[in-house]
């Protein structure tokens, strides 16, 4: 049992390095970086980011979380493989493909479940929807927009009395 243990973890660090090492090289080459700048901004050398692009070592992880923040997004972004593929599909932290909605007969539309549960929007909760011409259509929680207003007239408030 214990050897089969073994075995396994072998075979998933396998299986970590190989991702982490693809989705390192995918993401420094889509922001134009060399080994040298990568190391320069979180601060090692440029051998060890070539260490871990090659996957003969990981990064700890303490240079994982400077480099998932250096190239903007989320940690298990930049350790997992979720799709399967060879390389990763990569999203930029806090971003989201909720996939295609259709627009009912009434011109309703229905917010994927997903979307609900990280934006906790409810029954009966209140949207505000803007638009724009040149850009599209934001859909936003009522109550947000309400303090995020007043939050702007407080601050010209504050201006004023200082003048």
């Amino acid at each position: 049992m214990v050897d089969e243990w073994n075995k396994f973890n072998i075979i998933m660090m396998k299986g970590v390095k190989s991702m982490i090492n693809m989705n390192l090289k995918k993401m420094r080459k889509i922001h134009r970086f060399t080994q040298e700048e990568v190391a320069e901004k979180i601060g090692v050398s440029r051998q060890a980011v070539a260490k871990w692009e090659s996957g003969e070592t990981v990064p700890d992880i303490n240079n994982c979380k400077a480099l998932a923040e250096l190239y903007g997004i989320a940690l298990d972004d930049l350790v997992n493989n979720l799709d399967g593929t060879e390389v990763a599909g990569v999203k930029p932290k806090g971003k989201h493909i909720f996939g295609l909605v259709k627009v009912g007969e009434r011109g309703q539309i229905v917010i994927p479940k997903k979307a609900r549960e990280i934006f906790s929007i409810c029954p009966g909760d209140s949207l505000l929807m803007l638009g724009d011409e040149a850009q599209g259509i934001a859909i936003v929680r009522n109550e947000d927009f309400l303090q995020f207003a007043d939050e702007i007239y407080k601050a010209q408030e504050g201006q004023e009395d200082e003048e």
